[in-house]
């Protein structure tokens, strides 16, 4: 069975996150979308909340032969923890292949029995990350076109709690 995963912080997952993992699933026969649990960067939402959310969106798109786990530490460690030998990245621009391909050396260098697959978000949500989405939404603006409806949901809940970051 061929096994990937899919790190990231997913903070928020958007529509491009779900067109890559959509993509990758018709590569791979099973996807593990891993939530990364970084504790040296400032999340949106807890690691708990941006699984909710995640499975929640899989599920609402109907995406078969995706988990989602939350990890810390090295992500070719997560890959051994749930067999992968691949590793799914997604490119929006070319100035995303400078970054994620020195992550790849690094992890082929940690693990060189784990390779990654790189694959182009589709043009509709090329213009789409999670920190322009977290930007726009702490201005009250509508990212609705840019996520999915889970996230949009945990996006306004947060919006309407009294400890809400700014």
């Amino acid at each position: 069975m061929r096994v990937a995963l899919y790190p990231g912080s997913f903070d928020p997952v958007t529509n491009g996150h779900l067109d890559v993992l959509t993509r990758a699933l018709g590569v791979f026969d099973q996807v593990v979308v891993a939530v990364l649990e970084n504790p040296r960067k400032k999340a949106l939402f807890p690691v708990e909340t941006r699984v909710v959310v995640l499975e929640t969106a899989i599920r609402d798109a109907s995406i078969d032969h995706a988990t989602v786990v939350s990890f810390d530490g090295l992500t070719v460690d997560a890959a051994r923890d749930h067999d992968a030998r691949w590793i799914v990245r997604g490119l929006r621009a070319i100035s995303d292949f400078e970054v994620e391909g020195q992550l790849a050396h690094n992890n082929r260098v940690l693990a060189p029995d784990i390779d990654t697959v790189f694959f182009m978000t589709s043009s509709e949500f090329g213009y789409v990350s999670s920190s322009l989405v977290k930007e726009i939404a702490s201005f009250g603006g509508d990212v609705s076109t840019m996520v999915p409806p889970a996230a949009v949901t945990a996006i306004r809940t947060l919006a309407r709690s009294p400890e809400r970051p700014r």
